[in-house]
């Protein structure tokens, strides 16, 4: 999420969705193996169904709205989340009332529709998540598992469409060392931020990240 306002202004939206689709995936995919244990799979399953039923949609919106309108889109939701997200964790939960899980299903189907036009669904997904999971570990690892399954439906997809050309995989192979190195440094973080802090640290990336989309 913090990546792709700043990926879009360097090289485009038509670079920088799958660059960071296939960033993701492998990324998700090192997650998963050391926290395996940790995924919540009844929440999993639950998130996969309507986010899956999204993804399509959004693959379609991609490829018929203009940049701007797209960035714009996602950049006013993000805000709203993020926002009504700190409030919660400053004010706390009784401040708030607890979404119901039919909306929580409706905002997990937009989700799979932002994820299918910019890999980047997060925010809605962590409305749901922010409800269901609030411990940081379940957390990390569910949603890792959700974004391997659907980065790897995506990167299937763009390599099918011809997306993922020399110039995405040549970026892509820079990328690596310093996703590495973030890998490893995120992981040493996460053992040592608590459950509240991670929550606040979660929302104010995502209040930033959607600052840049109106860039």
């Amino acid at each position: 999420m913090l990546a792709m306002p700043f990926a879009i202004m360097l090289v485009g939206i038509n670079i920088a969705k799958p660059v960071l689709t296939i960033v993701g995936l492998l990324l998700s995919f090192y997650v998963v193996i050391i926290s395996y244990k940790d995924i919540l799979w009844d929440h999993y399953f639950r998130i996969a169904v309507f986010v899956v039923l999204g993804l399509p949609v959004g693959m379609w919106l991609f490829n018929k709205l203009p940049e701007s309108t797209l960035k714009k889109i996602l950049g006013a939701f993000m805000i709203v989340v993020s926002i009504r997200g700190l409030f919660i964790t400053y004010k706390g939960s009784k401040h708030v009332k607890s979404i119901n899980s039919s909306i929580l299903n409706i905002f997990l189907f937009l989700g799979g529709c932002i994820h299918g036009a910019f890999s980047s669904g997060g925010p809605f997904v962590i409305l749901y998540a922010s409800e269901k999971l609030p411990n940081k570990i379940n957390f990390r690892a569910t949603l890792s598992m959700i974004w391997l399954t659907l980065n790897s439906i995506i990167v299937l997809q763009s390599t099918l469409s011809h997306r993922i050309n020399p110039d995405v995989l040549k970026l892509s192979f820079y990328t690596l060392p310093f996703l590495a190195v973030g890998a490893v440094l995120g992981n040493l973080a996460h053992h040592k931020i608590k459950d509240g802090a991670f929550t606040k640290i979660v929302y104010v990336v995502l209040f930033i990240s959607a600052l840049f989309m109106f860039k």
